[in-house]
């Protein structure tokens, strides 16, 4: 698909924002959820870049990154054959953080352009497919590794998983790889909490959601925090009181620190991934199959990504 299959036409949809929980009435923004762009096969991985206003996302069957600049409106084709990127945040730095389903790898892309390979390999064996990613607290770079990637060449290259299972992985400063959850059956989004002791991580063969605290660069605990309503979850951000909102069949539904449902965002296509963004974190973007929408909330995002 070429950059001009893209449509930028804005398309603007009546927010259907319902309402579980009382402490979920003030959370709605706009009245409208508009429509920023059409036309990929299965879009993923937004990552906001407030120094340029800009957000950067993947179409993974098409191969390609994409970028939407907020100043001028304008979405088009950052970098093509690009290895099927999936998952994106952004560090500390301000530096691109990318899971690579092509390659099977985890790089970050340094401020002239070059790419710096974080992990591709566990004890020696190759990755199966890097999903999601996000910086802990303490600069170390957690994520998922699933076989999606892996299980056709829709989304990457077909391959026979070389790791024994699907599973979590950390990369220290320094590099080292340790993995730190292992039981799961294909791990998909990660976010860590406002405070950063907790990190909440997506099982979409489960269809649910844990929650770990953090304990000397590890985890304790990985209780189910909550269940999938509809479909399975998938990518997922945090916002700074710390309410969970998280991808699912239906669109955004969004949790309490507790667990309880406060409410749903409904959207018209399956929702891949979000993460928040504009000038005061609280424009929240959204990945959902062949689009990218953007709705105004009263709520902002908890950390960089």
């Amino acid at each position: 698909m070429a950059a001009a299959d893209l449509d930028t036409t804005l398309q603007r949809f009546a927010v259907e924002f319902e309402v579980s929980d009382e402490r979920g009435n003030g959370l709605r923004g706009d009245r409208e959820l508009v429509r920023l762009c059409t036309g990929g096969r299965w879009l993923e991985g937004p990552a906001w870049f407030p120094a340029f206003e800009q957000l950067i996302f993947s179409d993974i069957p098409n191969d390609r990154l994409l970028r939407h600049d907020e100043v001028t409106g304008h979405t088009s084709v950052l970098r093509d054959r690009a290895g099927h990127h999936n998952g994106h945040s952004v560090d500390r730095a301000g530096r691109l953080l990318s899971a690579e389903h092509g390659a099977r790898r985890v790089t970050r892309t340094e401020p002239d352009g070059s790419l710096t390979v974080l992990a591709d390999s566990y004890h020696g064996a190759r990755l199966n497919s890097p999903n999601d990613l996000a910086e802990a607290p303490d600069g170390s770079i957690w994520f998922t590794d699933p076989t999606y990637g892996i299980a056709s060449d829709y989304e990457g290259y077909a391959a026979e998983p070389e790791q024994d299972g699907r599973h979590v992985y950390r990369i220290d400063p320094d590099g080292t790889v340790t993995r730190v959850v292992d039981d799961f059956d294909q791990p998909n989004g990660i976010a860590f909490s406002a405070d950063g002791r907790r990190v909440h991580i997506s099982d979409s063969a489960r269809r649910h959601l844990r929650s770990f605290d953090l304990v000397d660069g590890g985890v304790r605990g990985g209780a189910v925090l909550v269940e999938c309503p509809q479909g399975a979850f998938d990518g997922l951000r945090v916002d700074t009181a710390d309410r969970l909102w998280v991808s699912s069949g239906r669109g955004v539904e969004v949790y309490a620190p507790d667990g309880s449902h406060l409410a749903v965002l409904h959207v018209p296509e399956t929702v891949a991934n979000l993460t928040f963004g504009g000038p005061r974190r609280s424009d929240l973007y959204l990945t959902a199959t062949s689009s990218l929408y953007r709705l105004r909330v009263k709520a902002t995002g908890a950390a960089p990504g």
